[in-house]
């Protein structure tokens, strides 16, 4: 295991370190800055188990749903400089949008899980979703599964392709290019909706672990029951995607990879991914990415309670986009907002203490996965008093 710890943060190196307890497979990365500095650089165990090779600095990593923060972050941008109006319809932005009833679907209903587009009612292939016309053809010309607006439910990929194609009508860029160039670029990070060919040797090889292999069983076994079938459609898209993500077919194949599937497919280091969520809150390498009046907007809960769907609590809570802290996702305090992601992945800002903060693992799990949760307590432990 590789540290570089500031004095005064090294609980966080601890909690790091117990995280790979009883996981002799698992390899990992933390990242934290504090008020733009980077305090914590963390990185440990097998970048890949085929091949033995660690997990170093150089290291990147799908970051499956923390890549929707990135993206919400983008929208919110747009917001600041005034080319979005989250309250405009989306058809103000992508005319096409407004087929099969979604005519007054909002901006921020696309943002905060609310458009009705959680699952796409045909089956898509792997071919579908590597094609970005073909695959938001699909959601503009879908009848939505509820009312937009009037209720919720997780939009796990296709939340990425509905905030993106506004994006790409309102910047001419792909959502890839314009994070390269609001983002990426002027922090100088690595990171990418989209991976680059000559990026492909450098990313973490991912296992499903025991939880999320038996969460995968239930939720197989669940598919053929009414009402039940909406949630796991979310995460295959009808089978274009493997139900744990990287299996055959997914996240683990340079060509998914390469595409830009911003509901899931952002890779980064740990490094990168606490850089970008500092600058929201704080200036980080000479670039705050928000001010403070958008962060007001944008954090404004949106949804919190139960979902149209039925499941269980605890149920997480959103802003515009951003996962608001809750019982499903415990952050650092209430000014915290970020997004987490499959099997353990989790980035995240806090406003009141200007923090910066992500986990990365190549070990997916899913059931009562207390990494990330252990090492952002040992961060409070780190924060001053008073």
């Amino acid at each position: 295991m590789t540290t570089a710890v500031t004095s005064g943060w090294e609980p966080v190196a601890a909690a790091f370190e117990d995280a790979f307890d009883g996981k002799p497979e698992m390899g990992a990365a933390v990242a934290v800055f504090h008020h733009g500095d980077l305090v914590v650089d963390l990185f440990g165990g097998p970048a890949d188990l085929r091949t033995g090779e660690p997990w170093t600095e150089q290291t990147l990593s799908v970051i499956f749903s923390c890549t929707k923060g990135i993206v919400s972050l983008l929208v919110a941008r747009l917001v600041q400089d005034g080319l979005i109006d989250l309250d405009a319809p989306v058809t103000d932005y992508w005319p096409e949008f407004g087929a099969a009833g979604k005519e007054r679907t909002l901006v921020r209903h696309l943002l905060a899980h609310r458009a009705g587009l959680s699952a796409p009612r045909v089956d898509l292939t792997s071919d579908d979703i590597l094609d970005w016309d073909r695959a938001v053809a699909i959601l503009a010309a879908q009848r939505p599964l509820w009312t937009p607006g009037d209720g919720w439910a997780y939009h796990a990929i296709t939340h990425g392709w509905l905030a993106g194609e506004v994006i790409r009508r309102v910047t001419g860029l792909s959502v890839g290019g314009y994070l390269q160039q609001l983002v990426s670029g002027p922090l100088g990070v690595d990171a990418w909706i989209g991976l680059p060919a000559e990026q492909q040797n450098r990313v973490a090889f991912l296992r499903a672990g025991a939880t999320l292999q038996e969460l995968t069983r239930q939720q197989v076994a669940e598919q053929g029951q009414p009402g039940k079938e909406w949630l796991p459609r979310s995460m295959t898209l009808g089978g274009a995607l493997p139900p744990d993500l990287v299996a055959e077919g997914g996240f683990n194949e340079p060509r998914v990879r390469a595409a830009e599937i911003p509901g899931a497919g952002g890779v980064a280091t740990a490094r990168a991914l606490a850089a970008i969520w500092s600058a929201t809150v704080t200036p980080t390498r000479g670039t705050r990415l928000l001010d403070d009046s958008t962060l007001d907007l944008v954090l404004e809960p949106q949804v919190d309670g139960p979902p149209v769907f039925d499941v269980p609590p605890p149920w997480p809570r959103w802003g515009v986009g951003f996962q608001l802290g809750s019982q499903a996702r415990e952050y650092l305090t209430a000014s915290s907002f970020g997004h987490d992601g499959a099997g353990g992945q989790v980035a995240f800002a806090d406003r009141d203490h200007g923090i910066g903060f992500a986990f990365l693992t190549n070990q997916l799990e899913a059931i009562d996965d207390q990494r990330a949760t252990r090492i952002i307590d040992a961060v409070r432990e780190c924060l001053p008093r008073g």
